[in-house]
């Protein structure tokens, strides 16, 4: 991929991002005023919070809270759009291989704005068929996004860059196969507005595997390219995709903050890494 097609690829991602932002703000216009009357949504799923370390430590002490959800979510989609204009203006002139996978996981989050559908659906009553096609809609960016970052880091390791479209392709494939062969139950969800799916703790492990793998795979491209800056872009990693979990599964008031600051940190410490080590190549 030629940096000029890289670059109409943010500028795309760009303007995605922005009609996701735009469309979360309408939703929640409708959405916001209905809970504050009703608080239908949380009630329906009080029994079915999300699983995670954070989260499964904080909710034995707070209770779920939509609004705190619906920030959450908020955050993701926002972060996805200023993220992909701070990379287009730093990295629009920068020959970087491993930016543009960077770029597909930051435009990945934009897709949470999907879980609004839930709510939605109790204003509008739509058939459940819709929501079992955003759930995997949703799924497969979410693969896409963290198996883009895994791609990064073996492409910082020494991955043939000349085969981006190649690479891609794969990509699209190993996340079409997770979203296609997950049973799905429209019919339930947890209270941070996520539809409930099989073999939730395999894809756990799948993700677990994942986030060591691409530190590892930066820890390689540190020692054979001999430039410690890999190190601290494995950092980033690490602390972008505990971020991006935090807000994924939060459902009160304690998750929001941190989330959104170790992912905005950890996205920022690795591009502004990956920035140096190219800027002198």
């Amino acid at each position: 991929m030629t940096l000029s097609e890289r670059n109409t690829f943010f500028k795309t991602g760009i303007i995605f991002c922005a009609v996701c932002v735009f469309l979360t703000a309408a939703a929640s216009f409708l959405i916001i005023p209905l809970i504050q009357e009703t608080n239908y949504i949380l009630s329906l799923g009080e029994e079915l919070r999300p699983v995670s370390i954070f989260q499964s430590f904080i909710s034995r002490f707070i209770g779920s809270n939509y609004f705190a959800v619906h920030i959450s979510l908020s955050f993701l989609v926002v972060f996805s759009l200023v993220g992909m204009l701070l990379i287009h203006f730093y990295f629009e002139r920068t020959s970087t291989p491993e930016i543009l996978y960077i770029a597909i996981f930051t435009i990945s989050l934009s897709f949470e704005i999907i879980r609004l559908i839930l709510p939605l659906q109790q204003i509008f009553i739509f058939s459940s068929f819709y929501v079992s096609i955003s759930s995997r809609v949703l799924l497969f960016a979410r693969y896409f996004g963290i198996f883009s970052l895994f791609t990064a880091s073996i492409c910082a390791a020494g991955l043939e860059v000349q085969k981006t479209r190649n690479v891609l392709f794969i990509i699209i494939i190993a996340a079409l196969i997770i979203t296609v062969s997950v049973p799905i139950n429209v019919l339930n969800w947890d209270t941070s507005l996520n539809i409930i799916n099989g073999y939730v703790s395999i894809f756990r492990m799948t993700e677990l595997a994942v986030l060591l793998t691409t530190m590892i795979s930066f820890f390689i491209a540190a020692k054979f390219r001999d430039s410690k800056e890999y190190i601290y872009v494995a950092v980033g990693s690490m602390l972008a995709l505990i971020g991006r979990n935090i807000l994924l599964n939060t459902d009160n008031w304690i998750g929001p903050l941190p989330g959104i600051f170790l992912l905005s940190f950890g996205t920022w410490f690795l591009c502004s890494k990956l920035h140096k080590i190219h800027l002198w190549l």
